[in-house]
């Protein structure tokens, strides 16, 4: 089944597409293996980025939407990524990068593609944790922009995983939630066990 990625906002793609083509953002980015690509630069797989701030032991809070992350693609293979974010006057061009989630986001799409059920893709960032995850919505149709993880949603964590979490293993949040919410609660101190 199709893996269905929500459309980007158009302003959104216009800043990534604006700083791909300027020789200073580029090169000011650091991404070596951008500066060093042959070839046009193209974005793909507009991915909407989520962060979940709080987790407590009632479960998650709402997520909210922190940009829009686009893969840039040379040739081949993606070599970078670039972030987007909404300030007060629309959306901007964040910054260029690269690393290990480039090679586990392309991953764990091929990997979403291969399952029988329709799922919209978007990213979960969970900051306490240093944690990102692919999130597989259930709801094609939804607005990418909107919402929050469901119990039936999977999360695919994306490597590098926080130790005791695999990597592209997805879970039902309805599972890995706990699991997580475990993780971020802290431990009483020893004078205030009843």
């Amino acid at each position: 089944m199709p893996l269905h990625v929500p459309p980007a906002p158009a302003p959104a793609l216009r800043t990534v597409l604006t700083a791909l083509g300027s020789p200073t953002a580029v090169r000011e980015a650091r991404t070596p293996s951008l500066l060093r690509s042959q070839g046009p630069a193209t974005p793909e797989l507009p991915l909407p980025v989520h962060v979940l701030d709080e987790l407590t032991p009632e479960g998650a809070s709402a997520s909210r939407l922190a940009g829009w992350r686009f893969l840039i693609r040379c040739g081949d293979r993606a070599v970078a990524a670039a972030e987007t974010m909404l300030t007060p006057d629309g959306w901007a061009f964040s910054h260029f990068f690269e690393g290990p989630y480039i090679a586990s986001t392309e991953r764990a799409l091929r990997q979403a593609e291969t399952m029988k059920q329709p799922y919209q893709a978007r990213l979960l960032s969970v900051p306490s944790l240093y944690m990102l995850t692919l999130w597989l919505h259930g709801d094609c149709a939804a607005d990418g922009s909107a919402g929050h993880p469901v119990a039936t949603d999977l999360l695919v964590p994306l490597a590098p995983a926080p130790p005791g979490i695999a990597a592209h293993r997805p879970h039902r949040v309805a599972e890995l939630l706990p699991v997580l919410t475990h993780r971020v609660t802290p431990a009483p101190l020893l004078g205030q066990i009843a």
